[in-house]
């Protein structure tokens, strides 16, 4: 099979068949073998219905309904376990991602040898309000995630080769990381298109202000289970023993400040009267905590299940046996 076409949805009865048709007519035009993969996130305005007729009239066409909404995320982590094609494509259910631009999104996979390309909508239909932001927030993922080429890590309108989809997890709201994903993953042929944007034909917008927060959240989660995910000793060990060597160094001076004082007979106070001594004890505390911090999490990654999950590309010669 050629393409998969995975789309979560929530509440977007009104947009479901024209979008179904308008790639349908694409898929045909083109030639592609394809299913479409509609993931319903727990809709309460007869989306699913919708599916399920659709499903009827096209047998390409396939669904999974969520009991109750779980997130956009859970939703594209579904459709990315049951996708078939050699491409994955990822599209937004409402209507302001153009299937036109399938066909190009494919031949980058297939021909130019991408791991993933992010659709970059560089004409949006947004108000300011969510277009600031929105630049903000993709210049400190390009900075944070070391992907420079990208300027919309949040578009919806993605393709992937169907070997990525199976190798990470999207979870909670790290949608709008998956390049950076599959960048930790060891795919880092990822490339940019830039897609037509159109404005919202049907319904409201489903997000609101507080994903620029969760957003910022998610991504210095990234960072660290990226960096240290496997070895928290060198993060919390190292910081920790920094500010435990700095409170100890301080502890010192405080200390040999009185005894220089008293041995020329010089005016002096009691150690425990300075305030560099307490805050000598609390660096030397939480460098203590840190430090415990980071064994107790080694201990948490020797016992994982996952602690040795690398990702083999290729072997010659012999293969290792299992015992």
């Amino acid at each position: 099979m050629d393409i998969s076409v995975v789309i979560p949805l929530y509440n977007e009865v009104e947009s479901l068949p024209e979008l179904e048709e308008w790639i349908r007519r694409v898929m045909n035009e083109n030639g592609f073998s394809y299913e479409i993969l509609f993931i319903d996130d727990g809709s309460t305005d007869g989306s699913w219905d919708v599916v399920k007729s659709l499903s009827k009239k096209n047998e390409h066409v396939y669904g999974t309904s969520f009991r109750r909404n779980y997130g956009k995320s859970p939703a594209l982590n579904t459709g990315f376990r049951r996708a078939k094609g050699d491409v994955v494509i990822t599209m937004d259910a409402d209507l302001q991602d153009s299937p036109d631009e399938i066909p190009e999104l494919y031949r980058m996979i297939m021909e130019d040898g991408y791991d993933v390309v992010s659709g970059w909508k560089k004409k949006r239909y947004d108000p300011l309000s969510k277009t600031i932001p929105t630049k903000l927030f993709n210049a400190t993922a390009r900075k944070v995630s070391g992907i420079k080429n990208l300027h919309d890590f949040n578009c919806g309108l993605k393709a992937y080769r169907n070997e990525v989809t199976k190798h990470i997890e999207v979870y909670g709201d790290m949608h709008r990381y998956i390049p950076y994903l599959a960048k930790n993953a060891g795919y880092s042929k990822i490339g940019e298109k830039v897609v037509h944007h159109q404005a919202r034909k049907y319904g409201k917008t489903k997000f609101g202000l507080d994903r620029f927060v969760n957003g910022y959240l998610d991504l210095g989660t990234l960072w660290f289970t990226g960096k240290f995910g496997v070895k928290p000793m060198h993060f919390f060990g190292l910081l920790g023993s920094l500010m435990f060597f700095l409170g100890l160094v301080a502890v010192i001076i405080v200390g040999a400040t009185k005894l220089y004082n008293m041995y020329h007979g010089n005016p002096y106070i009691l150690v425990t009267d300075s305030p560099y001594f307490y805050l000598s004890l609390v660096l030397m505390i939480l460098g203590t905590q840190l430090f415990l911090t980071g064994f107790l999490g080694e201990l948490i990654v020797r016992n994982s299940s996952r602690r040795n999950d690398y990702e083999i590309k290729a072997e010659i010669g012999r293969a290792v046996k299992d015992e």
